[in-house]
């Protein structure tokens, strides 16, 4: 198969579905690459870096479109680039077909298969491929960056001879992929960082990230696994106590960050205008859902504007495109995983199984059929486990038979033991010579005492497997000991390296076992 990328035509869309690195590997694939002439140049990959990688560079799009029978795009393809498409090519891109209903159908009427990146099924195996998170993971990260280009003062609080500077407050509202990003990047900055979010079961990830949660009081709550990972619509009580929560908080805080968005809707409004009123001249808002309306009600997308109190809004909507060729290198990798999945056999040759639950999850258009929506995800709930029954507790009297039983079951087991083994030395000693027995006697008793001696060692000491070797060392200790009072000097020189070696085996043991422990300790 032939896979070409060609220059992305939405204005400022500086990323490409394909760079040098990608095509190699694309390569190795059995897939022979393709590349329009200065599709990677504003993402800092130049032609000649393709050339060098066996990439070959065709000048147009249209050319592009002809020869390819997979195109590879990073936004959804304009109505001129759908029409480019032909019966029995695939198309793999950011496409979000919900709200391209239109656009989907001319694909589809064009006979083309379409894969949509922004549709990949948010499962363990599929994680590769997910793109959105790929995106989101940068423009999280570029927020902060572009909030401490507009912000006034340090992010870390610092006392110089010239004054005091308090750290930077700053609020991310949503803590999905680029939330989470956020917040990393903040709190590495030196800022006090607060995050909120509807899942409840986000709030120990963002803890552990050095950021404190915002706790809402609502009996209201929302599982994230029954939604694929994403958040629900919030319901008309629980929407009026967060934006309370929000406005108490809105005087305290000098940088917001909002990223709460859901697929195939328009981002809910979150930050409202009296809450802008309320912050601190100087303070600055980011939304990265400016381009579903955004999160904040004064937000223009595409715009940094500056409220009539002094606070920066900023509505960009190119942040991964701001970090071109981070972009372009993850996404493209997203890219060539999924080729991976379409091309099992590693012989060039797509193999687009219906079956496999990421490709029908991201596949919208096939075999001249739309298939979107696609079946639901399918997400394994964990049943409760049942309450195990309280054991009912025994009284004085079934303690004591209890405890009687025990001991009388002990003593049998214990008796029956030694008269086995007295039975077996006196069979041994009916028809074996006086020398054996004598080192024979020491061996068992030697076996005896060394194992009643390491047995009773506390657990919390040595690992089981120690345990056994530390007997097995001490009954070598024991017997060495009583064998160096022996009047030949081999045996006493036998003996006593017995002793030194098995010495070091318990000894270097429980030195090992003390480092261990010392790992789960607080220093």
């Amino acid at each position: 198969m032939k896979i070409g990328a060609p220059k992305e035509i939405f204005e400022g869309e500086a990323r490409v579905a394909m760079t040098p690195e990608s095509a190699i590997q694309l390569k190795k694939l059995g897939h022979d690459c393709f590349i329009e002439a200065g599709a990677g140049a504003g993402a800092g990959f130049s032609d000649a870096a393709y050339e060098a990688a066996g990439v070959t560079v065709v000048k147009t799009a249209p050319a592009l479109f002809k020869e390819v029978d997979i195109v590879a795009k990073v936004r959804p393809p304009s109505d001129t680039e759908a029409k480019r498409l032909g019966k029995g090519q695939t198309l793999i891109s950011f496409f979000y077909p919900a709200q391209n209903k239109d656009l989907l159908e001319l694909c589809n009427r064009q006979g083309a298969s379409v894969i949509a990146m922004d549709m990949v099924p948010r499962i363990s195996r599929a994680q590769k491929m997910d793109a959105l998170s790929s995106m989101a993971n940068i423009a999280g990260y570029r927020a902060v960056i572009e909030a401490g280009n507009n912000f006034g003062r340090f992010f870390t609080g610092q006392v110089t001879a010239a004054g005091k500077v308090p750290p930077a407050k700053v609020l991310i509202v949503g803590a999905g992929v680029a939330g989470l990003a956020a917040i990393g990047t903040a709190t590495s900055l030196g800022a006090i960082v607060y995050a909120f979010d509807v899942r409840p079961e986000v709030a120990e990830q963002i803890e552990s990230m050095g950021a404190e949660f915002v706790y809402l009081e609502f009996e209201e709550a929302q599982d994230g696994a029954a939604t694929g990972g994403y958040a629900a619509p919030s319901s008309p009580e629980f929407r009026e106590a967060q934006l309370a929560k929000f406005r108490e908080l809105a005087p305290d805080m000098d940088i917001v960050i909002t990223t709460a968005l859901i697929p195939g809707r328009d981002a809910p409004k979150l930050w409202t205008a009296d809450m802008v009123e309320a912050m601190k001249p100087g303070s600055v808002v980011i939304d990265l859902a400016a381009e579903r309306g955004g999160n904040c009600d004064l937000t223009v997308p595409d715009q940094k504007i500056v409220s009539k109190n002094g606070v920066t809004i900023v509505g960009y909507t190119d942040f991964p495109s701001r970090m071109a060729a981070q972009s372009s290198t993850l996404y493209s990798t997203n890219i060539r995983h999924m080729m991976t999945d379409l091309t099992p056999a590693k012989d060039g040759k797509v193999v687009h199984n219906m079956e496999d639950d990421v490709i029908r999850g991201a596949t919208v258009t096939h075999d001249g059929a739309i298939t979107f929506p696609p079946p639901p995800p399918k997400v394994a709930a964990i049943a409760a486990a049942k309450p195990k029954e309280k054991a009912r507790e025994l009284t004085v009297e079934e303690k004591r038979a209890k405890e009687v039983a025990a001991f009388k079951a002990e003593t049998r087991q214990q008796v029956t033991l030694l008269a086995l083994g007295g039975a077996v030395i006196l069979g041994v000693g009916l028809v074996a010579p006086a020398s054996f027995m004598q080192h024979f006697i020491v061996f068992v008793l030697a076996v005896f005492i060394g194992f009643q001696v390491i047995w009773n060692v506390a657990h919390s000491l040595h690992t089981p497997l120690m345990a056994v070797t530390n007997a097995i060392s001490s009954i070598i200790i024991l017997g060495a000991l009583m064998q160096i009072g022996s009047g030949s000097y081999l045996v006493i020189l036998l003996a006593a390296l017995s002793v030194f070696m098995a010495g070091i085996n318990i000894f270097g043991g429980f030195m090992v076992t003390r480092r261990m422990l010392a790992m789960f300790q607080k220093s």
